[in-house]
């Protein structure tokens, strides 16, 4: 017997018929003699829904209110989906995230999780039943509030309660059959990759895989719980997220199926992110300092930065430019927050740009291999893209170029590093990829 966790996107429940699909998925695991904890996020686009509903009555809505009306979404697809198991013989309990001992601080709307007591579902688990969880909230047990975790946080719940119970495996279903070398709307000859390490998992999901939730990978990889990507809609295989970097280098350590060799870079796949915006800081005093000034106001901001890069300055001005990406949500917060301390820091002006789109190409051994980049940076000349800003990691190269050249620099890396798959087209079953 295995204690699995399953999670379950708002597309693989969309609707009815949706909920009682995935409800005959749970009720042949249980019935195979897995104990059986279910995460569900709200069906389809009922998420986005109130948040528009939300910005109808007010463009301002509290934080700690909007956080009460969005777990709504998710207690009524737990709901359903327990009505549906039980209508299949298989008993099942619903619990939300306050319920199930999901413990959150105190942010509203981005709340982290810093603990998880699972004493209900235990309970419920020992009782031979199935507990289905509502996924994206918890409480705060200072304020009694309940809290939101933001964009992805189903995965994130999963993974946390999966770490909680000791779990065998967390199941991540959606409607892909698993992590593909690019997104398959994009690149439809995108192929299926079969095993992930935790780092590489992580840099493709910080770079704009929308498969799984950053923090998911990040809480899986301290807690060491294998994630397996799959589709409600198949029963494909899927994709295994597990191991470290550490294991490739290690020749007595299969990896990706094969023995690993670092020699070899192994080509993990194209991440496309189109949600960043670029802020560059115009005219700069070069002198110690500057930069941490800027970067402090910024962080005072709650901004999260991903790529910088400052110009060599004028010797005649003694002035350099600093641009950074950031999420483009925040972009208005720090352009406030930096033009509070413009005669403070004496730069010139600052530009704004939310035409940008970032590609990122990962894979283990990239930094024993020089030709990688070669090899990127030919195949974007080839197809015509010019590159802004270039930051690199042990298994990442990323590279920012305009949004609306994006599509054809994914497929134009992605056929350079032989990517593409012959086997026939890549299916997104509910068009969302999530």
């Amino acid at each position: 017997m295995a204690l699995v966790v399953q999670k379950y996107g708002g597309s693989s429940v969309a609707d009815a018929e949706s909920v009682k699909r995935v409800a005959k998925r749970i009720a042949e695991a249980k019935r195979a003699g897995n104990d059986v904890v279910v995460v569900v996020s709200a069906m389809g686009d009922t998420t986005d829904e109130l948040l528009d509903l939300a910005a109808q009555v007010t463009p301002l809505p509290p934080q700690r209110e909007l956080d009460i009306l969005l777990t709504a979404g998710e207690r009524i697809s737990m709901s359903l989906l327990a009505m549906a198991i039980n209508s299949l013989g298989v008993k099942a309990k619903s619990f939300t995230g306050q319920q199930a001992g999901v413990i959150t601080d105190a942010v509203y709307g981005k709340a982290k999780i810093v603990d998880v007591v699972p004493a209900r579902i235990r309970e419920t688990l020992d009782r031979g039943q199935v507990a289905i969880v509502a996924g994206f909230q918890g409480v705060n047990t200072d304020t009694n509030d309940v809290t939101t975790l933001g964009r992805g946080g189903s995965d994130t719940t999963a993974v946390a309660i999966a770490a909680g119970l000791s779990a065998d495996v967390c199941e991540i279903y959606s409607d892909v059959d698993g992590v593909f070398t690019a997104d398959p709307r994009i690149v439809p000859t995108a192929r299926k990759v079969d095993r992930l390490t935790y780092e590489e998992m992580l840099e493709l999901a910080a770079c704009g895989a929308k498969i799984l939730a950053l923090r998911a990978v990040e809480y899986g990889r301290r807690y060491g719980v294998p994630i397996h990507v799959r589709s409600s809609f198949s029963n494909a295989t899927g994709t295994l997220v597990a191991g470290t970097y550490g294991d490739l280098i290690d020749p007595n350590a299969p990896a990706h199926g094969q023995e690993a060799d670092v020699e070899a870079p192994i080509i993990s796949g194209v991440a496309h992110d189109r949600s960043e915006a670029k802020i560059t800081v115009v005219g700069v005093p070069d002198v110690p300092g500057m930069a941490a000034r800027i970067f402090e106001v910024v962080a005072a901001a709650g901004a999260n930065i991903d790529m910088i890069v400052q110009n060599v300055s004028a010797a005649h001005t003694g002035l350099t430019d600093i641009s950074f990406t950031l999420p483009e949500g925040d972009g208005p917060l720090t352009l406030t927050a930096l033009r509070g301390v413009q005669d403070e820091i004496g730069y010139a002006s600052l530009q704004f740009d939310d035409q940008i789109g970032k590609l990122s190409l990962v894979g283990a051994g990239m930094k024993t291999n020089p030709g990688v980049s070669a090899r990127l940076f030919g195949a974007l000349r080839d197809a015509g893209i010019n590159i802004e800003m270039i930051s690199t990691s042990e298994i990442r190269i990323s590279v920012v170029t305009r949004a609306d050249s994006l599509d054809d620099a994914v497929r134009a890396v992605h056929s350079a590093f032989g990517l593409d798959t012959t086997e026939g087209e890549a299916v997104v079953y509910a068009g969302t990829g999530r």
